[in-house]
C-alpha cells in the first residue's frame, strides 16, 4: 500500500502550484482536515471544484489565503477582523463581506469565507499559488473529509494530492464566524469563548 511520501514534499508543492496555475484541482493537508482547491483566477477550475464534490451551487467555497495581506484582497477593513487577526494562522473561518473586486463564484452572495491554514504544505502551495485558493474540504458531499493523505487519495477527487509533509492533521474542522455581528456558524477547533474575549477587546 503505498504510504504518504512526505521526505518530497517540497517538490510535490511546486508541482501541486503549477497544475492549480493550469487550471487543475489539487487535494491538499491543512491542520484540521485535507482540502480540495483550485486556482481562484480560473473560474472553470471553480466549476470543476463544485462538479467533483457535488457541491451545491448555492453554497459557496472557502478562499484559504497565506497570510493576513491576502484576507485583504477579499474583505474590507474592520475591527472584528482585525481583533481575530491574531488567530491566523489557524483553525478559524470568517464569513465576511466581500470586497466589491471579489468575483460572484467566491462571494455569491456578497460574502466571502476566508481562512489561514496553519501548516506548511499548505502555506507553501499557497506561497507559490499566488496567495490564494479557493477551497472545500476533500470529500464528496454527504461524506466525511479526508484527515489523511491515504484517504485524501482514495476520494479520488484531485489532479494531484500533497503528501502532509510529516505534519497530520488534527482531524477537527475550524470554528466558523459570521462578521460582523461574531455569530459561531460552527464551533470547531477555537473555542467560542476564545473568539468572545478577542471581540470583546476591539478598540472603538
Amino acid at each position: 500500500m503505498p504510504t504518504d511520501p512526505f521526505p518530497d514534499w517540497l517538490n510535490a508543492v511546486q508541482d501541486a502550484a503549477d497544475t492549480l496555475l493550469q487550471g487543475g484541482v489539487v487535494a491538499y493537508p491543512t491542520e484540521t482536515v485535507w482540502g480540495l482547491a483550485a486556482h481562484p483566477q480560473h473560474p472553470h477550475a471553480v466549476e470543476r471544484l463544485y462538479a467533483l464534490k457535488g457541491r451545491a451551487a448555492d453554497k459557496p467555497v472557502q478562499v484559504s489565503c497565506a497570510g493576513l495581506d491576502e484576507v485583504r484582497r477579499y474583505a474590507p477593513p474592520s475591527r472584528a477582523l482585525d481583533a481575530l487577526a491574531p488567530l491566523w494562522p489557524g483553525p478559524l473561518t470568517l464569513v465576511t463581506a466581500a470586497e466589491p473586486g471579489c468575483p460572484a463564484y467566491l462571494a455569491p452572495n456578497g460574502q466571502v469565507g476566508l481562512r489561514v491554514p496553519d501548516h506548511p504544505v499548505a502555506l507553501a502551495l499557497l506561497r507559490l499559488s499566488g496567495g490564494a485558493l479557493a477551497t472545500t474540504s476533500c470529500n464528496r458531499s454527504g461524506l466525511p473529509a479526508a484527515r489523511t493523505w491515504r484517504e485524501a487519495v482514495d476520494t479520488g477527487l484531485g489532479d494531484l494530492v500533497l503528501p502532509d509533509g510529516g505534519h497530520p492533521a488534527a482531524g477537527i474542522a475550524s470554528t466558523v464566524l459570521l462578521l460582523p455581528g461574531g455569530d459561531v456558524i460552527r464551533e470547531g477547533a477555537v473555542p467560542a469563548a476564545r473568539i468572545r474575549q478577542l471581540l470583546a477587546g476591539q478598540t472603538e
